[in-house]
């Protein structure tokens, strides 16, 4: 193995910690994560219009939805062990209605998310050329109303994916499917494209949204992909706190004092 080439940086038999502070690696893991994630995801979209002129297929909807949930997969394994992999700032807000996130690390989750994203849709925009962000939108026909309740459950089903993998102590450690997460996740979201896909264009992440949408400006209808996320994530994390979630007996939390909340988002 080759040596470090800052070996003064490295932890000593002491114990050092971590150059950075956690909050901070967490972070520049959820700007980089969000940043893959919809250069990739929107670099499909880029990809495909360059190479057909209409890219309303069957073929290029499976096309994009493999890119969405590769995309996802590996931008939650990548961000995982740092921040928890949330990507999605509603992902965010479905473990902070669940207490597993205080406020303020999900508003800095939040703050690199969309920074994140923005930065991918220049990105992409400078290497094509030029070429404003495709975004996502209503497909014809299709009403705001509509719209919201298909992004409110979409992302319901993406939230509860998210908290049976990766959220809840019994899919982490050994035997658990927490290992198989991010393709879980990333699965949850291909599927769901296929299916949502060509009403209205599947979000279920307002950053993979707003990003296009800024650099591109347009923001027609933009708010469905922000409330219908929010609503879905928060619904799907209160459940399954609520429900699904092993609480702790009352005889051993009597005498441990008060309940303390599970481990926080970044260290799931």
């Amino acid at each position: 193995m080759l040596p470090g080439r800052h070996p003064a940086r490295r932890a000593d038999a002491a114990g050092a910690g971590p150059l950075l502070p956690a909050a901070t690696r967490a972070a520049v893991a959820e700007f980089v994560a969000t940043a893959i994630f919809v250069f990739s995801a929107e670099g499909s979209v880029y990809g495909l219009w360059k190479l057909y002129k209409d890219t309303g297929t069957p073929g290029g909807l499976v096309a994009v939805a493999i890119a969405h949930a590769l995309a996802l997969a590996a931008a939650v394994a990548v961000a995982s062990d740092a921040s928890g992999g949330h990507v999605n700032p509603a992902v965010t807000f479905g473990v902070l209605v669940g207490r597993r996130i205080s406020f303020g690390r999900a508003a800095i989750y939040w703050a690199a998310q969309l920074l994140g994203a923005v930065a991918a849709a220049l990105l992409l925009t400078l290497v094509s050329g030029g070429t404003r962000p495709v975004g996502i939108g209503l497909g014809r026909g299709v009403h705001e109303r509509h719209a919201l309740l298909l992004e409110a459950v979409m992302t319901f089903g993406l939230m509860y994916a998210v908290y049976a993998t990766a959220v809840d102590h019994r899919s982490r450690g050994g035997g658990g499917v927490g290992a198989i997460a991010p393709l879980a996740i990333g699965f949850v979201l291909g599927a769901n494209i296929l299916a949502g896909g060509p009403f209205d264009g599947a979000a279920m992440n307002p950053a993979r949204a707003f990003g296009p949408a800024l650099v591109g400006w347009s923001w027609r209808h933009h708010w469905v992909y922000w409330v219908g996320p929010l609503i879905g994530a928060g619904l799907a994390g209160a459940l399954y706190e609520s429900v699904m979630v092993e609480q702790p007996s009352e005889a051993p939390a009597a005498a441990a004092g008060p309940r303390v909340l599970g481990a926080a988002a970044e260290d799931y």
